[in-house]
């Protein structure tokens, strides 16, 4: 369940975006997903560069979904676009003032996620018609800033937020959905015991609580703490 402080920032980032002047509902939304999943992208590659250290210590990390490659590469053709994928992540453009930020976020970043479809990744299949509406630079500066105060890492968090989000919906008249509370999923899936072999299924998964329950009791069973990478 959504604790009150946390209920507390999404009501506030709401607002921000009312006062900057986005006022329908599902832009909101769309908006605020979109800047999640960049957010979610960083996190990813920081994880993913953590497991190449620790298999391949001294070797320099390629980059998964942000190559690390600083200069552009020698066979490139003429007049072509590059850019250093590394100043794209969340954790590089959130430290720009405004006037930095929107037209980086806007034409690259996002740029970037939507080609992320061409390798194979779900953030990108998702993302590929991912276009930033937020046209104020202190809008996109305060939005950022209180959407990397969320503790995304912190188990069924996101589908909390995202269930919260949709409340909204519910308010202006839209119909909205449910959610089971976290205490019984755990407890569900205590009582399953899932192993590490099984195939899990929620054909009615709604935001994937229960699927991501089965994902948190299997990295607890079964994660050494040599394996554990946070």
């Amino acid at each position: 369940m959504i604790t009150g402080p946390l209920r507390s920032r999404i009501d506030k980032l709401w607002e921000e975006f009312w006062t900057g002047g986005i006022t329908n509902p599902l832009t909101v939304i769309e908006q605020i997903s979109y800047l999640l999943f960049a957010r979610l992208l960083d996190m990813r590659e920081s994880t993913e560069e953590k497991k190449w250290n620790r298999k391949q210590p001294g070797v320099k990390f390629p980059g998964v979904l942000f190559s690390t490659q600083e200069k552009p590469p020698a066979n490139r053709p003429r007049n072509s676009e590059w850019v250093n994928e590394q100043t794209l992540r969340w954790s590089r453009f959130r430290e720009l003032g405004g006037k930095e930020m929107l037209p980086l976020v806007r034409d690259k970043v996002f740029q970037h996620i939507r080609q992320l479809g061409d390798k194979d990744s779900t953030f990108g299949e998702f993302m590929k018609d991912a276009t930033l509406m937020i046209q104020k630079e202190n809008l996109l500066v305060s939005a950022v800033e209180m959407i990397h105060a969320l503790p995304l890492g912190a188990g069924d968090t996101k589908g909390d937020l995202y269930e919260y989000l949709l409340s909204k919906l519910t308010t202006a008249g839209i119909n909205g959905q449910f959610r089971t509370p976290r205490h019984i999923i755990e407890l569900m899936v205590e009582l399953v015991e899932p192993e590490p072999t099984w195939t899990i299924g929620d054909p009615a998964c709604g935001t994937g609580g229960f699927l991501v329950g089965v994902m948190e009791h299997l990295r607890k069973r079964f994660t050494s703490p040599e394996g554990t990478l946070v």
